[in-house]
């Protein structure tokens, strides 16, 4: 039984890993990127997640590497906390409390014991650069109260700060001005460009910054694309600067190598453009890169590059301009139109990935596990040209079929209109294209659905449209001469008074459709297609339409836009109950009678959990978000859980999924993130567990299980396997560098031996006494048995601690050779 707790609203993935740049280690063997309220740290060889850094409380909004130890990690966050790591073994050592929040963090290598963050002023729009000097102290938490300013009026992205010369200076800029501060002198050079007023000029503004790491030179992007070199910029008067161009939009980041050789730049081209020695003429190009290049970083050995994108997703790069491993986490598209659905195949999150693409998301691991190219076609980023988009999206089948509908309007009567139907292929493990039908409706399509009856015999799609119809497609026999194939074509046309249909949706059972006209709700038997009853509600058009289920499938229940939520018998054909609620999103639970719905109020979204046989509700949660929710899905549990209550019996089956208007994937859980995630202390304590290593997963699982045995063992069994720590084999292996290890050969066949299980080594526990004993045999070999037995005890005796074999006096041998002779055979033909 599960401990009933709060319900808590929990950011459960999806977070952004481009919001702030990445940062290496300093041997380039993992990388780490700020998602959300987390550190997430990655490997750059294997593309894997291997520690989750959490103990923030708010948004983390910097980190970066300790300079006096390589192996520890500063992190910042919106909570107003400056955290120490050491990512290694996952540990928090020291958290130092500021008090205000913070917006960015920069370490300098000769800044002792002392850190910059960017902090606000009483104005929203104004931030200052601010000298955090960090107290030594052997407690868990340290206030950090003494500040001192640096640089006031700056921007507040990180991208616009930046330490140059080995911390002799650090350059900021914002709108058409360039702040150098000199940390020796104590003095502040200011430059100022041309502003907006001059048409010539009109995109001056800066938009990044990045300093030379060895010489006096300060490169800065800006939102005509150029690039400019300042030099000499100790004197105001006698500073000079040259340009660099390329890129025919902003600038988005700069970085220079770690020798300062060369200069990178990004931009929305998707190209890493790498500037070697700082000259127009010799420059190099890393193009198709996928979207938007937002931040740009260097390893501190000089051998990777890294390029955080717009789509979520981080490139590693090798210094030859190659790409060696991508991070791709959840694509944040423009809009999502298709709506959150469940892949019933791999029960993965689907929804609107890159343009044109259909996004299959992990939400066990938070991770990208494909995409589907819907529109098969080059995607071309000009913000004035009208893209085709993809509208709608629905499985069906049991995963079997999937059906997309693209759109593209650029006039009211030019509408080109497109819908694919997907058939799965188990020999490719993906989707082939199997139907192609251009304009199936006159107007666009408003839904679309699959009949998903497990007893339907033939797989049936009805997509309803503004053109005052719905169609019902069926699969039907393609073959000719040549193959075997089959292909959707239009079996039934439905129309209602040449209303505009808005929604549809199948019963349970399939043996009904619903399809909303404006106000009015029509039934359709599935069978001959004939109309059977209608429900006027006059309340508003119907925005949400779906039937009820397991024992609540006699109900019918429609959102209208006018704030009114009804619910309908079916046998009875009347109103069961309504209630006045402004319905954003109403979702069913595939496993269970209930329906989740949440309303959007003057402020904020709340969230409503009711079955349709019962007006009352289960559960009720306000302010569940500030923004709007735009999306939600019930996710089957692969482990239900076991909540007694009532009200929260609705999360025992299923988990609700929840998608807002800045696209932040947020679910319910009694459970907070820091007890939902595996803590990483856990996974690499030196001497209770082993590396995450591909032979940890063979080895690592192995010895979970002998511990669960090893915890249900009672007295009666026969034998027990000896735990992986007290087998000096594998302690060997493990533990013993590489480079003295001995031939591979030696290796196996001394664990393989180590792994087998000596007969002689049972304790007298071991063996069951309600047998019958037999004649006494053998009698002369108890000597050598003995001898053995002993020989058994000093080898393990340092290991196995109270548990040393017991010893064994003669008359109890001879009685327990007499059991060893029995034949016990008959038990296998049991």
């Amino acid at each position: 039984m599960v401990e009933e707790e709060n319900i808590r609203v929990v950011r459960c993935g999806g977070s952004e890993l481009n919001f702030r740049r990445a940062v290496f280690s300093a041997d380039s063997k993992y990388i780490f990127c700020v998602s959300g309220d987390f550190v997430k740290v990655y490997s750059t060889a294997t593309e894997e997640c291997v520690h989750i850094l959490h103990g923030h409380r708010n948004l983390v909004t910097g980190i970066q590497l300790n300079p006096n130890n390589h192996l520890q990690l500063y992190s910042c966050s919106l909570d107003g906390t400056i955290k120490l790591w050491d990512y290694i073994d996952g540990i928090l050592i020291k958290t130092f409390i500021v008090g205000c929040k913070l917006h960015a963090l920069f370490t300098v290598a000769q800044a002792e014991d002392s850190v910059f963050v960017t902090v606000n002023k009483e104005k929203p729009d104004i931030f200052q650069l601010v000298s955090v000097k960090l107290p030594k102290s052997s407690s868990q938490e340290v206030e950090a109260k003494e500040l001192s300013i640096v640089l006031d009026y700056i921007n507040q992205s990180p991208k616009c700060i930046a330490f140059g010369n080995e911390g002799v200076y650090v350059a900021a800029v914002r709108d058409f001005y360039l702040s150098v501060y000199f940390f020796k002198k104590k003095t502040t050079s200011r430059f100022t460009l041309s502003s907006s007023r001059n048409k010539k000029h009109a995109k001056n503004n800066f938009t990044c910054v990045a300093c030379h790491p060895k010489e006096d030179c300060i490169a800065s992007g800006h939102m005509d694309g150029k690039i400019r070199l300042w030099r000499n910029f100790y004197d105001e008067k006698k500073y000079t600067y040259t340009c660099l161009h390329w890129h025919h939009d902003m600038v988005m980041d700069l970085a220079f190598s770690v020798t300062g050789s060369s200069l990178l730049s990004g931009g929305r081209e998707s190209v890493l453009v790498e500037w070697r020695d700082a000259t127009e003429k010799n420059k190099e190009f890393l193009p198709r890169l996928g979207a938007t290049i937002e931040h740009i970083s260097v390893s501190p050995a000089g051998d990777l590059f890294c390029t955080s994108h717009s789509d979520n997703k981080i490139m590693i790069i090798h210094r030859n301009l190659e790409a060696s491993a991508v991070i791709q986490g959840l694509v944040k598209d423009r809009s999502i139109f298709t709506g959150l659905m469940i892949d019933p195949r791999t029960k993965a999150l689907v929804l609107n990935g890159k343009p044109g693409h259909l996004q299959f998301y992990s939400l066990q691991s938070d991770k990208q596990l494909y995409n589907l190219d819907i529109m098969q076609q080059e995607y071309i980023n000009d913000y004035g040209l009208i893209q085709i988009e993809l509208t709608k999206a629905a499985f069906g089948c049991f995963g079997n079929w999937l059906a997309t509908v693209e759109q593209r309007q650029e006039k009211e009567t030019e509408l080109e209109l497109q819908m694919k139907l997907w058939m799965y292929s188990k020999k490719t493990q993906g989707f082939i294209l199997n139907t192609k039908i251009h304009m199936p409706h006159e107007d666009c399509i408003t839904a679309l659905c699959f009949c998903n009856a497990e007893k339907s015999e033939q797989p049936t799609l009805v997509t309803a449209s503004k053109d005052g119809y719905f169609k019902v497609w069926i699969l039907t026999d393609d073959s000719d001469i040549y193959k075997k194939a089959v292909g959707w074509t239009c079996d039934f046309v439905g129309s209602y008074h040449k209303y505009q249909a808005t929604n549809c949706c199948f019963s349970e059972d399939g043996s009904l459709l619903a399809v909303s006209f404006e106000e009015i709700v029509t039934l359709w038997d599935s069978e001959t297609w004939e109309l059977k009853c209608t429900f006027c509600q006059r309340a508003g058009k119907i925005r949400h339409l779906c039937f009820g289920r397991l024992t609540c499938s006699k109900y019918l229940l429609g959102a209208t836009e006018n704030g009114i939520l009804s619910c309908w018998n079916l046998l009875s054909c009347a109103l069961e109950w309504s209630a006045k609620l402004n319905v954003r999103v109403m979702e069913p639970d595939p496993n269970s009678e209930n329906i989740a719905a949440i309303s959007q109020p003057s402020v904020g979204s709340d969230l409503f959990v009711f079955k349709p046989s019962e007006p009352r509700p289960l559960y009720i949660q306000k302010g569940i978000s500030r923004e709007e929710v735009q999306w939600g899905v019930f996710v089957p549990r692969d482990v239900p859980e076991s909540f007694t209550s009532e009200a929260y019996q609705w999360l025992n089956r299923s988990q609700f999924y929840f998608l807002t208007k800045s696209q932040s994937l947020l679910t319910f859980s009694t459970k907070s993130p820091e007890e939902k995630l595996t803590p990483t202390s856990k996974q690499l304590l030196a001497e209770e567990s082993l590396p995450t290593t591909p032979f940890y997963f063979i080895l690592g699982k192995h010895r979970q299980q002998q511990d669960e045995k090893l915890n249900e063992t009672s007295e009666n069994e026969l034998v027990q396997l000896p735990l992986t720590e007290n087998i000096p084999a594998i302690s060997e292996l493990l533990h013993t560098p590489a480079h003295v290890l001995p031939s591979a050969v030696f290796l196996c066949s001394m664990f393989v031996n180590s792994l087998l299980l000596s007969k002689e080594t049972k304790s007298a526990e071991e063996i069951p006494k309600d047998v019958d004993m037999e004649e006494e045999k053998e009698s002369e070999n108890s000597d050598e048995e003995n001898d053995f037995t002993e020989k058994i005890q000093d080898t393990n005796n340092t290991d196995l601690g109270e548990d040393v074999i017991h010893q064994l006096s003669k008359s109890e041998e001879k009685e327990l050779r007499k059991f060893r002779k029995i034949d016990y055979s008959w038990i296998a033909a049991l």
